[in-house]
């Protein structure tokens, strides 16, 4: 199971006691950030979040509200001491702005900071728990969605018939990745016979700023959550696409397209203090829809 904590859900200027984009990805052995808005240590600490176990943070694009809180979270791991790697995923640009600012401030990490730098379409990292790929969606600069997706779709063992056709445990892994067993005398266990159909999958899409684009759909196709910006309400359609952003009725478009399970959406404008008519408008194409509400938790 995943669980994603909202830290910041605002667009580029804080207001309406909401914040500029963070949010945190857990599993039961990764704790990882997705974007880095200003403010996001002081929301960490609001709702509790250890910076001390975020072992992964993704970039998704260069402008300020999505990463100016970065190099200060940086900063506090080294002043606590922080050993373990730390792995940072950012369009290329990111890795001089951040050398940049250590040097200036003549500052070096106790810890190895691994950058890794965006660009092709495709499996970025490979996690025990996770795989994470990016994808390209459509901004005025370079910008990218990621996909987070569980690997507990080995098949599930029934111990007492593996038990019972003699199967030594030491095979149990290729059980799972369903191989048949031959045993001794050469006869072949059918894997079906003593396994069963493993876990669903969960899989979260994130997608950045973008305006609406079929590309995407295929992107995050099947996700059982998807997160999609809604800068705008829809009669803001035409600035909207002018900003290369997304209204109420993109995100519901795409989230239905894809066949999603659930849809958050945020990236809200600073100049609705209101939020409820992202909600109602929304919901008409795509009902199955929340508020990225800061300190909400979604489980997935």
């Amino acid at each position: 199971m995943l669980a994603l904590t909202i830290l910041g859900s605002n667009s580029a200027i804080a207001a309406f006691g909401r914040n500029p984009t963070s949010q945190l990805l857990q599993t039961n052995e990764d704790f990882l950030l997705i974007d880095c808005g200003e403010g996001t240590q002081m929301q960490m600490s609001k709702f509790k979040v250890k910076k001390s176990k975020i072992n992964h943070i993704f970039i998704s694009h260069l402008h300020g509200d999505h990463y100016f809180g970065l190099v200060g979270l940086i900063s506090s791991m080294a002043l606590q001491n922080r050993s373990n790697d730390l792995h940072l995923y950012a369009p290329p640009p990111l890795k001089d702005i951040i050398d940049l600012q250590l040097k200036v401030a003549d500052a070096t990490l106790p810890f190895n900071l691994l950058f890794h730098g965006l660009g092709e379409d495709g499996v970025i990292a490979d996690l025990p728990t996770l795989t994470v790929s990016s994808f390209k969606v459509c901004h005025r600069i370079d910008c990218w969605g990621f996909k987070f997706k569980e690997k507990t779709n080995l098949r599930s063992i029934v111990p007492a018939r593996a038990k019972a056709y003699e199967i030594p445990p030491d095979f149990y892994s290729r059980l799972q990745s369903g191989e048949d067993y031959v045993n001794a005398k050469g006869t072949i266990i059918p894997n079906d016979q003593v396994t069963v159909e493993g876990p669903h999958a969960s899989q979260y899409a994130y997608c950045a700023d973008t305006k609406f684009h079929k590309s995407i759909v295929e992107c995050v196709k099947n996700s059982d959550l998807i997160y999609y910006e809604t800068t705008y309400l829809k009669d803001r359609q035409e600035l909207a696409e002018s900003r290369y952003h997304s209204t109420t009725v993109d995100a519901a478009s795409v989230a239905k397209a894809a066949k999603a399970g659930k849809l958050i959406i945020g990236h809200f404008s600073s100049k609705y203090e209101q939020l409820e008519n992202f909600l109602t408008e929304t919901k008409e194409i795509f009902t199955n829809t929340e508020l990225a509400i800061e300190g909400t938790c979604f489980k997935i």
